[in-house]
Parts: structure tokens; C-alpha cells; sequence
């Protein structure tokens, strides 16, 4: 038997079933998180954002109507929350510094300090990206959304979103030159 959607599942949340709660939470949980660290680009606070994003899934339940994919819907929270949390004066500021630090291989493997150099290089570059940029990007590497599904959530339209992604992987790719 397959698994039930996203959708089947919100909807059966809604009327009262927890289990497909905690299913829903078990799929989405770690590319939210993600999604959100690289919004904000710090862990605490993305855990409090996570925990916003949740409770507030929790609170309108209720009016919950299968209008687009389940995926659109809660990435539309996320990114409202992440906008509420810019409103506030908390700015994302992304350095070096924030990121965590790849750890070294054993001496020798010259192929791993050079993934490792990569993922670090990979992920100073994505912070170093306008938030716009960054966002389209991360939703359509963790999610695999469809462009318009990223335009619903960010609310611009599929040809922005394609716009944002073009420069994005632009700037990504010349920062990862040798590494491709």
C-alpha cells in the first residue's frame, strides 16, 4: 500500500488524527530546519523559528484546505515566519564565523580535505547570497518544489523564482569552480 500524501495527511491532522501529525513532522522536519538555519543562518534561533513554524501549523489546522501541495503551504509559514523574524530589526548577517566548521580529515586523504574544503566553501558562498536568492535555492534543492511552487510560497511570481535561481547557481558555481 503507499504512503499516504502530505496532503491525506494534513487533512486527516485536521480532523483529529496525531499519528499523521508526527508523519508529517518526520518528513518535513529536517529540510524545514535546514531551510530555516539557512534563513537565518544561526542554530538557536532557527530552532526557535522551527518550533514558531510548528506551533503555528498546529494552531490553524483547523482551517486547513487542500489548495495547493502540503509543501507550499507549511514553506509559506516558514517563510512568513522568517520575514516576521527580519521585521524585528534581526537582520540575517552571515560570515565565516557562523558557519560550522568542517571538520579536519586524518592527515593523507587528500580527497577528503578536498570535499571538505568544498562543503565549506559551498557553504560560505550560500550565506554570502542575497536572502531572496538563497531561499529559492535551498527550497528547491531540499524540497525539489516546482518553480511555482517557490513563487507561492516567496509570493513573486515562477519567473522571478527562475531569475533568483539562475543568479544564485551563477554565483555558486563560481565560487565552487575547481570543485566541480
Amino acid at each position: 500500500m503507499p504512503e499516504p500524501s502530505d496532503e491525506h495527511l494534513m487533512l486527516g491532522y485536521r480532523d483529529g488524527n496525531a499519528e499523521a501529525f508526527a508523519t508529517l513532522y518526520h518528513r518535513h522536519r529536517g529540510p524545514l530546519y535546514r531551510y530555516l538555519l539557512q534563513g537565518c543562518a544561526n542554530p538557536a534561533t532557527a530552532e526557535e523559528l522551527f518550533q514558531d513554524v510548528w506551533t503555528n501549523l498546529i494552531r490553524v489546522r483547523d482551517t486547513y484546505r487542500v489548495e495547493a501541495r502540503f509543501t507550499t503551504w507549511l514553506y509559506r509559514l516558514a517563510h512568513n515566519r522568517l520575514v516576521d523574524h527580519y521585521r524585528r530589526g534581526r537582520m540575517p548577517w552571515v560570515g565565516d564565523e557562523d558557519l560550522e566548521a568542517v571538520p579536519d580529515p586524518a592527515p593523507g586523504q587528500d580527497q577528503l580535505v578536498n570535499d571538505a574544503d568544498c562543503v565549506q566553501r559551498l557553504q560560505s558562498a550560500l550565506g554570502r547570497l542575497p536572502a531572496a536568492q538563497r531561499e529559492a535555492f535551498i527550497l528547491r534543492e531540499e524540497t525539489g518544489m516546482s518553480l511555482e511552487a517557490i513563487g507561492a510560497c516567496a509570493g513573486v511570481g515562477r519567473e522571478t523564482i527562475k531569475s533568483r535561481l539562475r543568479y544564485a547557481l551563477k554565483t555558486l558555481r563560481a565560487a565552487l569552480e575547481d570543485c566541480l
